[in-house]
C-alpha cells in the first residue's frame, strides 16, 4: 500500500537537505526560499532487522524490504492562505499526503537566513499551524456557501446531516484547533474525507539541531518544542540534517560505527520512519521463502482478506485460509519445521485481525 508522509517547514530550516539523506536523491538544496518549486518524492527503505533475520534464515533469490514515501513540500511563510509564496501551491501538495513532518530549525547559523530573521521553534510552528488553519477554513466556508441554503429550505437528510457537520469544523478551526484533535466518529471521519483537510492530517515535529546538541539529546529550543509538541498529543524527533546528510553517504556498517563512536543508538531517520509508522498505525507482516523474503504494510487492524490484497487483489477475493507463523516463534524455534512441530503454525480465517512481524501463506482459489 502506497503511504506518503510531506516534509515541510518554513523556509531554510533544513527540509531539503533532510530529504536530500532521506532519499539519497541530490535535489536543490540552497540558502535562499523557495529553492524547491515542484514537490520532490523519493522511496526510502523501511529498516527492519526482522527481514534480516528471514534472510539468512531462507537464503532467498530477492529480498524485498517495504518502502515509505517522503515528499519534500516547498517552504512555507507567513500568508500562504493568502497566496503569499508560493501559496495554494503548496497547500494543494500538502493535501495529498496521509501524515505531516514539520521540519523545524532549531540550530543557530549567522551562515543561513532565517526568513523572519530570528530563530524561534515556537513561533515558526505556529506560523504554520495559522496557515493550515486557514486554508481548511476556507474549504469549508465555500463548501457552506455551496449548500447552506439548500441545507435552510429542503428536508435532505444527508444535505442537513452534511451541513451541521461542516459548521462543527468551521467553528473547531475558528477557535484555532486543529480537525485532528476533533473527537469525530467513523462516519463523519467518511464525509470529510473528500474536503482533504490538512488539519486533520497527524503530525510529527522534526527538531533539526547542530551535530554537538544532538549527541547531547538537544537544547534549549527542542525543550520548547517537545512542549509544545507534548500539549498537543503530538511526537518529536531530534535530527541533525547535515549530520543525515554525511550518514547517508557512508555503508551501512560505516553508519554503524559512526554512530557508535558518538554514542548514537538510531539515526534520526530510521527513528523517523519508525515514528511516521506509529503515526499512521501501521505495521508489517511477511511473505518468506527461497525464493523471496518480502516485507508488506499495513494498517493496524486489517483483516488476514485485506492483508493478501496487498499482494494480490485475487488473494483478497478467493482468500480461504492463511497460514501464520509469528516471527517472534520463528526466532524461538529456529525454522519452520520445529514451529511446525511445536504447533505454532496457525490456520486462521476471514476475521482473522493481521499482527505486526506475522509470516504468512495465503490459500486462495482465484475461480471463487
Amino acid at each position: 500500500m502506497s503511504l506518503t508522509a510531506g516534509i515541510v517547514g518554513l523556509p531554510n530550516v533544513g527540509k531539503s537537505t533532510l530529504f536530500n539523506a532521506i532519499t539519497k536523491k541530490n535535489i536543490l538544496a540552497a540558502n535562499y526560499p523557495f529553492a524547491t518549486i515542484d514537490p520532490n518524492v523519493g522511496t526510502v527503505t523501511v529498516p527492519d532487522k526482522r527481514l534480516e533475520y528471514l534472510n539468512d534464515l531462507y537464503l532467498p533469490e530477492r529480498c524485498i524490504p517495504t518502502t515509505f514515501e517522503f515528499t519534500d513540500i516547498a517552504g512555507l511563510v507567513k500568508g500562504a492562505a493568502q497566496g503569499e509564496g508560493l501559496g495554494n501551491k503548496f497547500l494543494s501538495h500538502i493535501r495529498e499526503v496521509d501524515a505531516i513532518c514539520e521540519v523545524v530549525r532549531c540550530f543557530e547559523d549567522e551562515n543561513i537566513i532565517h526568513v523572519e530573521n530570528h530563530v524561534d521553534p515556537i513561533s515558526d510552528i505556529e506560523t504554520i499551524h495559522v496557515e493550515l488553519l486557514l486554508s481548511d477554513l476556507e474549504i469549508i466556508e465555500n463548501r457552506l456557501s455551496k449548500i447552506g441554503k439548500k441545507a435552510a429550505m429542503t428536508k435532505d437528510k444527508e444535505t442537513k446531516i452534511e451541513y451541521d457537520l461542516l459548521i462543527k469544523l468551521k467553528e473547531t478551526l475558528e477557535k484555532n484547533i486543529p480537525i485532528r484533535k476533533l473527537d469525530l466518529n467513523e462516519e463523519e471521519k467518511k464525509r470529510i474525507k473528500a474536503f482533504h483537510l490538512i488539519t486533520e492530517k497527524p503530525i510529527i515535529y522534526m527538531a533539526n539541531v547542530g551535530e554537538d546538541d544532538l549527541i547531547t539529546g538537544g537544547n534549549e529550543y527542542t525543550k520548547r518544542v517537545e512542549e509544545y509538541a507534548k500539549n498537543e498529543g503530538s511526537e518529536v524527533v531530534i535530527v541533525s540534517a547535515k549530520m543525515e546528510s554525511e550518514l547517508s553517504e557512508l555503508s551501512e556498517e560505516d553508519k554503524h560505527n559512526f554512530l557508535e563512536e558518538l554514542g548514537i543508538k538510531e539515526s534520526g531517520l530510521d527513528q523517523l520512519i519508525k515514528a511516521t509508522y506509529r503515526l499512521l498505525g501501521l505495521a508489517t507482516f511477511f511473505t518468506a521463502g527461497s525464493d523471496e523474503c518480502k516485507a508488506w504494510t499495513f494498517r493496524r487492524g486489517m483483516k488476514a482478506p485485506e492483508c493478501a490484497g496487498i499482494i494480490h487483489t485475487d488473494f483478497e477475493k478467493g482468500f480461504i485460509k492463511a497460514e501464520v507463523i509469528s516471527f517472534s516463534d520463528l526466532k524461538t524455534y529456529g525454522d519452520e519445521k520445529k514451529v511446525k512441530e511445536n504447533g505454532k503454525l496457525r490456520l486462521e480465517g476471514k476475521d482473522y485481525e493481521m499482527q505486526d512481524g506475522d509470516i504468512c501463506l495465503f490459500r486462495f482459489n482465484v475461480s471463487k
